[in-house]
Formats: C-alpha cells, structure tokens, sequence
C-alpha cells in the first residue's frame, strides 16, 4: 500500500488540512483511488464533547461519527463520505489497547507505547486504506509535542513496511522589518522531525507570498531535499485555489514519481466552478453564540461558498453575536441584510436575542435559514408571536408551561450525556409542493443530525392549524425535520444540518435555494 503523510511544524494552524485535502484532490484527479485520514494526538476518543470555542466545530459523517473539522474538508474537496476510522485519536487507540489487554488478547504481555500502541496506529492506518490505491495521512499538531511522539513513531515503522512519502508544512515568516523570508524556523522544523527518524520528502512552505529561487535554495540546501521539492504554499483568499496553486508546482506528479507510478491530474471541473465572475454581491448576517471563532461554523461558511460559486451570487457574511438582542425590539438593525441565518448550538446563551432575529427575518421578508437549533427557535417564536403562549421554550432551557421543543419520552430514560444524541445521517421524507421539495427535487432524502430535542408532537395540530406554518419534512416515524411559511419569499428550518453534506461539486440544496434567495432580493 501506498501513503503520502503530511506533517506540521512550527505552529499550529497553519493549514495542514487545506493542504492534506488539495494534495488528495489533485491525485484524485490523476486518476487514483484515494481516502483521508487525520491523526488527532488529543486523548478526546472523539470530538463529540469538545466546546466550539477549543476546537472549532464539531463535523459529523454518515454514521454519526463526531470528528475534527478537517474530516469536513476532506469531503468537501473529494466529494465523498468518510467514517469515524478516518479519525485517530489518542484516546481511540489506548481505549482499543486497553480493551484488549482488559480480554488477555496480549497472552500476558507487558503492554507498552512500542509495539503496542504503534502496532494499534499501523493497523488502524491500513484497515482505512487497504481498498485505496493511496492513502494521505494529516498528523495534527506540531513536530516536537509529546503527545504526537507515538503517531511519528508508527508512521516511521510504517515506512520500512510500505511505500510512504512524507510531506512537512512549515512557515516561512516574512518579516517587515528585515524585508525578506526567514528560513531558519524551517531548518529548526525539519531538524526536530530528522530527531524522530523521519525525513521529509517534501516541504511546504507556508508564507504570505510565493517564496522565490533564493529562498527555496536555501531551504532546500538546509533541509536536505531536491529545489523543486521546495512548495511554495501562499496566503489565498479562498483555500479552494490552493489545488491550482499546488498543481502548478507539479507536487502530484513528484508524489507519483516517488511510488513509481503514472497519472496526469486533471483539475479542469474544480476549475470550471471557482473560476466564475460573481453577477452581484449578497450580504448575510449569521447570528450565533460562537461567533468569536469562525471555524465554529466552518461548515456552513464553506456551503455558503459553494452555493456562491452554482448562483454566481458572492455571499459577504456578518457574524453577529445573539446575546446582543435577547431584549431588544429589533427596527432597522437588519434591514441592509439580504438574508439571516440561525445556526446550531447548544445552551440557553442567545437564545432570546435569536428568537427575536427570527421574528424579525418572518415578519419583514427576508430570506431566512435556521438549522438545528435554529429550527427548533423558530417554532418557538411562532408558537409566541402567532399563537400567543407566551412562554413557550425547550425544555433544554427551562421547565416551560408550553414545551414546544423536548426530549422525547425514550431518551429521557438515557442518563448518559451524549447517549441520546440522534447522530449522523437518517431518511427524511418531504412533502411534495412545498419548497423543499421543490430545491431537492425528490421526496426521500439523506441528512446528517447532531441534536437531543424535537418538535414536541403534541403541538403540531396547534402551530400548524393557520396552515401558514407547515412542516414540510418529517422522518419515517413522524419526527419533525423541516418547516417553512407559506407566503414568505423563503423562511426555511432544518432540524438536520445540510451544511455536512455540501460540496464543491454537489451543492446543498437548502444553500443553493437561500443564496438564490437572498441574490433575487428586491
């Protein structure tokens, strides 16, 4: 089997998963059977119970899998599904350890790091990869941290055993003052890797602008590598270009070359749908409770995009804290807003100012979208303002006299925190003339869940007997998954989150239709 590894050094953040997902695309396009795999040293078994606010958000797959944010760019850019194997922790592989060693699997054995649990990270490496012709591998992280040690350790053994290429991210600084690239935190990078018995094949080198011949000579003279194995990865404005920018550099066919093996990359698709010139500029306000950090909410700014990219429609978002309306009578805060979105998330923080957004976004026409929670708020503000029980709410916030939103009678038998999750992906069936319908063109859909509470089944007669509010997607045992009101340009709640399964080169419908939305906004 075949592997390319990506390594990080110097800093956190900058860019391993752009770049693992690009190199992936681009030998994708040559013609390979490829799959992903991130390494997350944390000893989290999974990202299920990490705070947006320490990891960015919280990415779901098909089989409810909760991982890193990276695995989201991975699908993103390869257009497929991936499963919870494809994240590694720390924690996954001492749990797995511990199990066996717990069973006497280890015949009496002193279980220790090496070969036990480097054995463990082989074995879950290949068992992702062996139907693959290659296999990319992100360790996340920087060179040097204790807790990555075991992960270079086994990728290093790994090596002696298969063909494996290895590709370390590092940064070039460019320093105002000195007026040209600084080297040496390269030099300091690749030298700590050398430490742990790994040379890198290949470097890329993140920096603020194409690094020139000088400079790539220099690297290379330092770091023991060919110059033209020297890639220069430069800020973008939009990371789906660095596949083009990584081409041009030719870093698939130096991979390919290593294995011994042919291909031609063909990125002529990804092209045709970046390379667009936008008709009009739309402006969004996404109101949230973590919009501190962006990454947060990657997945719907990256849906946002590719839906900009299908309408030709380009998406300027403002993130808007919701804590800042919880008592306010919104007028004219919104009224230069093409289109609102309520995202998900969890906690009473912002809730009062998001359900007086929503109300806001119904009652003055504006394309609106709510997901998750967003959903959930939205009938809350409808069972309110429309049909007057003033104090309707989730009883996620509140023992309320109108529980609208609640657990639903089996999973208040579950004590265990998380266990009563609806996780990954479940049929939805959707009214036909309706608007969802009409943006699916199907009545059976496929949609990721991460959330506890529902629509509370007792008042569905009740919100919908105006026959304004509908709810035009339920799955197959009645739960409520979407509504929308009739009349309103587009008002559209998801209890699913579409955003999971946008990309590139398959756009989410519900995106698709808001951006289409908010651009036909008068």
């Amino acid at each position: 089997m075949k592997y390319v590894v990506v390594t990080g050094g110097v800093i956190s953040g900058l860019g391993k998963g752009v770049t693992t997902a690009s190199i992936a695309k681009i030998i994708q396009s040559m013609g390979h059977k490829v799959t992903v795999v991130k390494i997350d040293p944390y000893v989290n078994v999974d990202a299920g119970t990490m705070s947006p606010f320490e990891h960015g958000e919280v990415f779901v797959l098909e089989d409810g899998g909760e991982v890193d944010l990276d695995l989201g760019n991975y699908e993103r850019f390869l257009n497929i599904h991936l499963t919870k194997a494809h994240n590694i922790t720390t924690g996954k592989v001492y749990l797995n350890v511990i199990e066996k060693e717990r069973k006497g699997a280890y015949l009496g054995k002193t279980v220790q790091i090496i070969p036990h649990i480097t054995d463990e990270i082989r074995n879950e490496i290949r068992k992702v990869g062996k139907d693959h012709d290659i296999t990319v591998i992100e360790v996340g992280g920087t060179v040097g941290d204790i807790e990555s040690m075991p992960f270079l350790e086994a990728l290093r053994q790994l090596s002696i055993e298969e063909d494996v290429v290895f590709i370390h991210v590092t940064l070039v600084p460019n320093l105002t003052v000195v007026g040209e690239p600084k080297t040496k935190p390269t030099q300091h990078s690749v030298k700590t890797l050398r430490e742990v018995g790994i040379s890198p094949h290949i470097i890329v080198c993140r920096s603020t602008q194409k690094l020139n011949e000088k400079t790539k000579e220099k690297i290379a003279l330092f770091t023991n590598v060919k110059v033209d194995h020297v890639i220069s990865a430069p800020d973008v404005e939009d990371i789906h270009f660095m596949p083009i920018i990584f081409n041009e550099e030719k870093i698939g066919q130096k991979i390919l070359d290593y294995f011994k093996i042919d291909g031609k990359p063909n990125l002529s698709l990804w092209k045709s749908i970046l390379c667009k010139e936008y008709k009009k500029n739309v402006n969004l306000a996404i109101v949230g409770k973590y919009i501190d950090l962006h990454d947060s909410y990657l997945s719907i700014s990256q849906a946002l995009k590719h839906a900009s990219f299908k309408t030709c429609y380009k998406t300027n978002i403002s993130w808007i804290e919701a804590e800042n309306f919880d008592n306010v009578n919104i007028t004219d805060e919104f009224e230069n807003y093409d289109g609102i979105l309520v995202p998900g998330g969890f906690g009473s923080r912002g809730v009062e100012g998001k359900i007086n957004v929503i109300k806001y976004a119904r009652e003055n026409n504006i394309p609106f979208l709510g997901i998750c929670l967003g959903f959930q708020l939205s009938v809350i503000e409808y069972a309110r303002n429309v049909y007057g029980l003033k104090n309707a709410n989730t009883t996620e916030i509140c023992n309320t006299e109108y529980p609208v939103i609640d657990l639903l009678p089996e999973q208040k038998k579950i004590s265990t925190k998380g266990g009563n999750m609806r996780l990954g992906s479940s049929e939805i069936i959707l009214d036909k003339n309706t608007m969802i319908y009409s943006l699916y063109k199907t009545d059976r859909i496929f949609e990721r869940h991460r959330h506890r509470y529902e629509v509370n089944k007792d008042y569905v007669d009740l919100l919908t007997k105006d026959k304004k509010l509908i709810f035009s997607g339920k799955s197959p045992n009645g739960l409520m998954e979407a509504l929308e009101v009739k009349g309103h340009p587009f008002f559209l709640g998801t209890q699913f989150h579409p955003e999971f399964k946008s990309k590139v080169e398959s756009v989410a419908p519900t995106f698709y239709g808001f951006v289409k939305a908010m651009g036909e906004k008068q």
